[in-house]
């Protein structure tokens, strides 16, 4: 390192043109200390590039992948995010309150969605009669409700298709063509939704909600709101699908009955039933094909 001494005589008000010279010869010093800081960082990298050189291979592929999980954090670290606010603010066009209110039901709608697709399609009667199939061959979780809720949906979707079309067709698509407003969109929406239900209801669990309500009977079916429908068509969906629950338990309680009575006949009182009745319940299940038979019988049970 150059270090530079002052002299004990010297005096910048006697030789100004000195500490000029001296600045001068400090710039190509100073120029030489950056020069010598960057060769020693060179130097240190070039020694910290040998000892991963030495390094054993695993240990080198650990580093990399060390590196390259690290390389996406720096970098979304110095991404800059966008800020989203939100607030009230005062307007004197009605439009732009009227757009609000808009986003505010389609969101509510679309919260309520879930709800929407098990009581106004035959999504309630398919996963119904699945769990009542599941506790009668007494495999507890399988399928597990991932699979069924699964089928259950595919299901509702081929049930459901043409009346998806016909929405999609009288009321979407002239909707956004602007060939009808919003309110004729909501009729046409409606109709199909509605016409479904009331060929899987029941005239006497419609004719309760329609004394419930106390309006009188209508002409014509298709004049009762979703009101009074949706509660109707429920009803009528829990008890068809529990009446179907009740014939698959009937073979299957046979097969219980059975075991058990010859379990007890041969003194073998400490050996669960359940035991031998499962595999058996398991075995009549697969020979008749059971899943073709319930699936047939559902889907066509909606034609």
């Amino acid at each position: 390192m150059i270090t530079l001494k002052k002299s004990k005589n010297f005096n910048a008000s006697q030789k100004p043109g000195l500490a000029t010279k001296d600045a001068e010869d400090a710039k190509p010093r100073t120029n030489l200390l950056y020069f010598k800081t960057i060769i020693s960082a060179l130097k240190n990298t070039f020694c910290d590039f040998i000892m991963i050189k030495k390094l054993k291979r695993q240990q080198q592929i650990l580093l990399v992948l060390l590196f390259i999980l690290i390389l996406p954090v720096l970098s979304e670290a110095q991404t800059i995010l966008p800020k989203v606010t939100l607030g009230l603010d005062q307007t004197s066009d009605p439009a732009d309150f009227v757009l609000s209110m808009k986003l505010v039901l389609f969101f509510t709608v679309l919260t309520l969605a879930p709800s929407i697709l098990i009581m106004m399609t035959c999504f309630t009667r398919i996963i119904i009669v699945f769990h009542f199939l599941r506790t009668a061959l007494a495999t507890q979780t399988v399928p597990s409700n991932q699979i069924l809720i699964g089928m259950t949906l595919f299901m509702t979707f081929f049930i459901m298709k043409p009346v998806i079309n016909e929405i999609n067709s009288n009321a979407v698509q002239p909707y956004l063509q602007k060939e009808i407003n919003q309110a004729e969109a909501i009729e046409k929406i409606v109709r199909p939704v509605k016409s479904f239900m009331l060929k899987q209801t029941r005239p006497k669990d419609l004719g309760l909600f329609i004394e419930l309500r106390g309006e009188g009977r209508p002409d014509t079916p298709e004049e009762l709101s979703l009101v009074t429908v949706v509660p109707a068509f429920i009803i009528s969906e829990l008890k068809t699908a529990f009446q179907i629950g009740f014939l698959l338990y009937l073979p299957m309680l046979l097969i219980d009955i059975i075991v058990a009575s010859i379990l007890l006949s041969m003194g073998m009182m400490m050996l669960p039933p359940m035991m031998i009745s499962m595999p058996m319940k398991i075995l009549l299940f697969v020979l008749v094909d059971g899943w073709y038979l319930i699936v047939e019988s559902l889907v066509e049970g909606f034609v």
